[in-house]
């Protein structure tokens, strides 16, 4: 009788095993107190990157001074079903392939690769000219387009940065975290350069390093994409038989563990 019992008693050792394997690798940063940040000091700037999408506004004492540098773009339709005038939006200037805007009155502005900090500082100069030497105007630019996409066991999702900043680990959780069944020791990042040339990069979510990867802050259109582990890619191809023979197995196994208790009484 026992040695019918035996393969039973095999099959739910292996079962408990691999649950505990899995559950060894579901919480993040499991190294954490033993590892150095001091490779991850730094602040994070941005770079405007072909296609992107900027709102440039420029601001002085003397409205009349920004004007031509405002343009505006009326959303208001008229009864004529054509756009009235009026004040309406600011207008957002597209960065070209060659990384360029065309900005009003300056004309053809290269801003390929600069900060946010640093473009305004450029449009700042190439007005000024144009103004009273009283006036010192303020530049204002915002990236409109930022944004990242996640894909995978945590859903499908785009995700807009208002920051211009965003880690590995705020994309994850802005779209709600990985289930058990998400992969986390092979997060795939997929990247674009201001080329066209795509790159791929692992993120380890139980190793701490990952403070520490240059990597940690997701670029515009950066693509996050989360592996299904084993027990999803598994479960994914299990039939309404197949769940009927796994729960035969379970109620087998419960009454093997009984017998077995009776039997040593």
């Amino acid at each position: 009788m026992k040695k019918l019992l035996l393969p039973f008693i095999a099959f739910a050792m292996v079962m408990l095993m691999d649950s505990c394997n899995t559950a060894k690798q579901i919480p993040y940063f499991q190294n954490i107190d033993t590892l150095s940040l001091a490779a991850s000091r730094g602040l994070f700037d941005a770079k405007i990157m072909p296609k992107d999408q900027l709102n440039i506004t420029v601001h002085t004492s003397d409205p009349a001074a920004a004007s031509p540098f405002n343009l505006s773009v009326s959303r208001t339709l008229g009864t004529t079903g054509s756009f009235t005038t009026g004040g309406g939006s600011l207008q957002t200037y597209l960065v070209e392939n060659d990384g360029t805007i065309n900005f009003p009155i300056i004309g053809k502005l290269h801003v390929l690769g600069l900060t946010k900090s640093e473009c305004e500082q450029l449009i700042q100069e190439k007005v000024k000219p144009y103004m009273a030497k009283t006036e010192n105007p303020v530049v204002t630019v915002k990236m409109a387009s930022y944004r990242v996409t996640m894909l995978g066991a945590l859903g499908s999702r785009v995700i807009p940065v208002t920051t211009e900043k965003m880690s590995i680990l705020e994309a994850i959780a802005s779209a709600g975290d990985l289930s058990i069944y998400g992969k986390r020791t092979n997060v795939l990042l997929i990247r674009e350069d201001a080329t066209g040339q795509k790159s791929i990069h692992r993120f380890n979510l139980t190793d701490a390093n990952i403070f520490n990867d240059p990597y940690y802050y997701l670029q515009q259109n950066d693509i996050i994409y989360v592996e299904p582990n084993s027990v999803m890619a598994k479960n994914s191809g299990i039939g309404s038989s197949t769940t009927i023979w796994f729960s035969f197995i379970g109620i087998v196994t419960s009454v093997a563990s009984l017998l077995v208790n009776i039997l040593r009484n």
